[in-house]
């Protein structure tokens, strides 16, 4: 049994992490938005992920996905514009990638490829399409509310929003639609506070979100009553505070959701610093990792689930006065996992 490792990426960003992703064909690339206004990849070889190269934005970058294949990849942000880069540049040449939309208002997530060929971006415009399909103009889904968090599985769109408003859509639907189809399913949430982050199960059976008090949900697609009846919440990323502070539990918010693309387990990421590995179907926490020195921003498995990548940097915890961004502080961790080290209760 191959033992689990981590290191630590070389040069990460110096603000804030708000996205990683690896490649959908090779789990050795990894790609870091950041609020330093720069897109990160780095290569792993030999136990050790490098700078290859890193993409300037005019603003703030607030999410990142893969294209088609490893050498491409589109990027969002506060200049409200969705960019192409070719990833196969000269280390440290500039990159100015072209304009591929430009809308109203910033943009917070993107989904990774692959999907339908005109849904690769929620609401935005297409990306070009394969070989023999023709440009379809860009669907966009109107919203009742601001969206926080999204994810896809093979079928469905999970959208989580304000006011706990979480729209379900069936892609496949979109995928031959013309005009904004209703959702397929409108929920509210399972959880009581702001919704941090959405994590769709591969199998495509259902999702699980978190909020900012500490707290995660496990929902499935099927909307019958047997099917309802086994979602279920829990607390967790919370710390006991001193006797002489008054006791009781200090909560962290739930930053992070990824699940393993083999096993369908899934991590939790905190600001708490500490990420946690749960079975899903068992209701258990398998294992917690040490705690890291900052707060846990993103997370994300490979495409193999060899490998979890994991984003720290300063949290608003503790309030913003002393906030001075994450010069020195934000750092990228990549844990190469045991071979059973993911696997639940009854993954067989």
């Amino acid at each position: 049994m191959a033992p689990a490792t981590q290191f630590e990426v070389a040069q990460p960003p110096n603000d804030a992490i708000s996205s990683l992703v690896f490649s959908n064909d090779s789990s050795h690339r990894l790609l870091v938005s950041s609020w330093d206004k720069h897109v990160y990849l780095y290569e792993i070889v030999d136990e050790q992920a490098n700078l290859i190269n890193k993409y300037e934005h005019r603003a703030p970058v607030l999410d990142a996905c893969f294209g088609a294949n490893n050498n491409e990849a589109f990027t969002a942000g506060v200049d409200q514009q969705v960019k192409r880069c070719v990833l196969n540049r000269p280390h440290n040449r500039r990159a100015n990638p072209p304009k591929q939309a430009l809308l109203p208002r910033p943009l917070r997530s993107l989904l990774p490829h692959p999907l339908p060929p005109h849904l690769r971006l929620l609401g935005l415009h297409p990306p070009h399409p394969p070989p023999l399909l023709p440009r379809l103009p860009p669907l966009v889904i109107p919203l009742p509310g601001k969206p926080h968090a999204l994810s896809s599985s093979p079928t469905k769109l999970v959208v989580a929003m304000t006011a706990r408003l979480v729209h379900i859509y069936d892609l496949p639907t979109l995928a031959s639609a013309t005009t904004p189809p209703p959702p397929w399913q409108t929920r509210e949430s399972s959880l009581k506070f702001l919704t941090r982050a959405v994590a769709c199960m591969p199998n495509d059976a259902g999702y699980a979100t978190s909020s900012i008090e500490g707290r995660v949900a496990v929902e499935w697609f099927e909307d019958t009553p047997e099917s309802q009846a086994r979602k279920y919440a829990f607390k967790c990323h919370r710390q006991a505070a001193p006797e002489e502070e008054g006791g009781g539990d200090i909560v962290y918010p739930v930053n992070a959701l990824a699940f393993h693309p083999v096993y369908g387990t899934f991590a939790s990421g905190g600001g708490d610093g500490t990420v946690a590995l749960w079975d899903a179907e068992a209701k258990r926490r398998m294992r917690q990792y040490q705690k890291f020195s900052e707060a846990v921003a993103a997370m994300g498995f490979s495409g193999d689930g060899k490998y979890l990548a994991i984003g720290v940097c300063p949290g608003f915890e503790t309030g913003m006065e002393d906030y001075t961004g994450g010069l020195g502080r934000t750092r990228v961790f990549v844990r190469e996992l045991g071979e059973t080290e993911a696997k639940g209760k009854g993954a067989k």
